[in-house]
């Protein structure tokens, strides 16, 4: 490689950027991980037991690994961060140079983490972390060093350590983390770092960080007992009574419009044989992420991750005609996918799954329409949460089944769909990132701070067709094969859920309420009018429950408050004699005394027309 100069060793390393990442912003964090790395290892001077794993860039900040001698505190936090100030005014240069795998192997001959990700780089089919890489190029290894310190790393990096602006980082947590991910090998301790253009901009992103720490759905999932988390069942949540009801109420919703739209609910077996899944393709390239169950020498089922196989199934028990297409297939069955432990997170990542799911056959012609209608009920489902959205094109990925001009075909309707709904240029192209089977819409939601998540997909498919050899007769009596629409709204329906928790702080619309009102009586003697009150609304379907603590009334507001119950409705002499009820809302406004009619009247017309407010 001596050819290769030093520029040519920067401008490699601009090419590992993300593309939906800002380039400073990577750099800087990027800079900021060698920086902080450098001063750990400082912090340990005395110690040789320190050795580095990684430390790459991540959303809206970085990280580093470290096996050290002993477990890191918050002063050791409060002292690598103060150093990070003076190595960044030091302003030392980023330097790189490429080194020859052995020069490599001396360079880290005391760092054991360092010489196996060097291994996997010499070898190929690796990158710097140890992730596995499609091409079996080989890079040139290259070292970048500032001051002291100096990493295996392909950069890129700020130009000189000063570049940083050291009012615009902070260090913010310690974490342990298996090396490689694998919980077979050494726990390391992990530092998490955020880094920004300026004081300003971190100062924002801790603001959102200590909002979504209000908000965490986890926290509010057990305060407002909507579901709990078991070691017994990692990342398969237990639906308490609350969270049940949300659930039910959304798939509810979801039934209600597809029918009106003409779709056709099913439900298929939860473990299939494994033959279904060679068919289908998912046994090649998604069994790692199957839970399997071996039954004898010949015969193993797999617990299933997805409904598409299932729905074929249930295309080929009929003799389809044109007439028949588009055929609409609803189900929200029970999924299970087998995740890493160390990736699961509440409901956000988990192992049992339940989507909004549907599998839609139509001829190619009826493509771009049939489009039209998903993308409609897409806005009535995240228009009633009042939730900004956008569009992903997922294209062709390296392991595609298929021709390549089924798929050029596929992807081009995708993009004339995409122009005309969100816009030429108004969305963002993943290459590469469609599923194996066909192109994909991925529609990406923005959560209350602003946080953009990952939802629904949209997925057109020419390849399960024909491997389930799915067929229907054409307008001139010949046999084609349909094509088919997979394609889920919500997406996850515990992930929903669980961005909705955040998303609203957990104070649901009235209509998704656990528990609509409250009544609380202000003496015993208002007890018995209480239970009538109550009777009476739930006969009109108004979920409504009693507080009968020894509380005052001042603590049971508080307490329905911290429920983000809608209604709390304060029950007195004048309300009993009046047959009425004191409303407050959970926002602490007092909205008076109400007759029981009409408190009905406006829960029903918060609920029938889903929207977001409260009077």
């Amino acid at each position: 490689m001596s050819h290769t100069t030093e520029q040519d060793l920067l401008d490699l390393g601009t090419q590992y950027i993300p593309k939906d990442y800002p380039a400073d912003l990577y750099r800087i964090r990027h800079s900021a991980a060698h920086v902080m790395a450098q001063a750990v290892v400082e912090r340990f001077a005395s110690s040789a037991e320190v050795e580095l794993a990684i430390g790459p860039p991540i959303e809206n900040g970085f990280y580093y690994d470290f096996k050290l001698p002993r477990s890191l505190t918050e002063e050791d936090l409060a002292w690598v961060e103060n150093r990070m100030k003076k190595i960044i005014g030091g302003k030392h240069p980023f330097r790189v140079r490429s080194l020859s795998p052995d020069e490599a192997r001396t360079l880290f001959a005391d760092q054991p983490l360092k010489l196996e990700l060097l291994a996997g780089l010499a070898e190929g089919g690796e990158d710097e972390y140890g992730n596995a890489e499609s091409s079996k190029t080989k890079p040139p290894i290259t070292v970048y060093q500032q001051d002291t310190f100096f990493d295996l790393c392909r950069g890129p990096h700020v130009p000189e350590t000063s570049d940083i602006d050291p009012n615009a980082f902070k260090l913010l947590s310690i974490a342990g983390a298996y090396w490689r991910g694998d919980s077979s090998r050494p726990m390391l301790q992990r530092i998490y770092g955020t880094a920004w253009r300026s004081k300003q901009e971190m100062d924002d992103h801790l603001h959102r960080l200590e909002e979504a720490e209000k908000r965490d759905h986890r926290k509010l999932g057990k305060t407002l007992e909507l579901f709990h988390l078991d070691q017994t069942a990692p990342g398969m949540p237990y639906w308490l009574p609350n969270g049940l009801k949300i659930l039910n109420l959304l798939i509810e919703f979801w039934r209600n419009e597809h029918e009106k739209r003409g779709y056709q609910e099913i439900a298929s077996p939860l473990i299939n044989e494994k033959s279904l899944w060679v068919t289908s393709g998912h046994w090649e390239h998604y069994k790692d992420n199957m839970f399997i169950i071996p039954i004898s020498e010949h015969v193993t089922y797999g617990v299933k991750p997805m409904n598409c196989p299932n729905a074929m199934i249930v295309y080929n028990l009929k003799t389809r005609s044109y007439r028949d297409l588009p055929l609409r297939l609803s189900d929200c069955d029970i999924l299970h996918r087998n995740e890493r432990s160390g990736t699961l997170h509440g409901l956000l990542r988990v192992q049992h799954i339940q989507q909004d799911d549907a599998h839609i056959f139509v001829t190619e012609e009826q493509i771009e329409e049939e489009y039209d209608r998903i993308l409609d009920i897409t806005r009535l489902f995240y228009g009633i949460f009042e939730m900004k959205y956008s569009f992903r094109l997922g294209t062709r990925p390296a392991d595609f089944l298929g021709d390549i001009e089924s798929w050029d075909r596929a992807e081009a309707a995708l993009r004339r769909i995409l122009d005309r709904h969100a816009g030429p240029g108004q969305y963002v192209v993943a290459d590469g990132d469609g599923a194996f089977y066909g192109p994909k819409i991925d529609i990406l939601m923005d959560d209350a701070l602003g946080r953009s998540w990952q939802m629904g997909t949209i997925q057109l498919d020419f390849q399960l067709p024909r491997r389930f050899d799915c067929e229907y007769s054409a307008e001139d009596g010949s046999k084609k094969t349909p094509v088919v629409i997979h394609r889920v709204i919500y997406g996850s329906l515990e992930r929903f859920i669980g961005i909705l928790i955040e998303h609203t702080a957990g104070a649901f619309p009235v209509w998704l309420a656990p528990i609509q009102a409250r009544l609380m009586p202000v003496a015993d003697r208002h007890l018995p009018y209480c239970v009538e009150v109550k009777q009476i609304l739930r006969d009109q379907g108004i979920r409504v429950d009693i507080d009968e603590s020894n509380n005052r009334l001042n603590g049971k507001i508080r307490e329905a408050q911290g429920q983000k119950i809608p209604y709390m409705l304060v029950v007195g002499d004048r309300d009993v004699s009046g047959r009425a009820v004191s409303v407050r809302l959970r926002t602490s406004e007092d909205q008076g005394s109400m007759l029981i009619e009409d408190f009905a009247k406006l829960v029903r017309q918060m609920t029938t027309g889903r929207t977001n407010t409260l009077k």
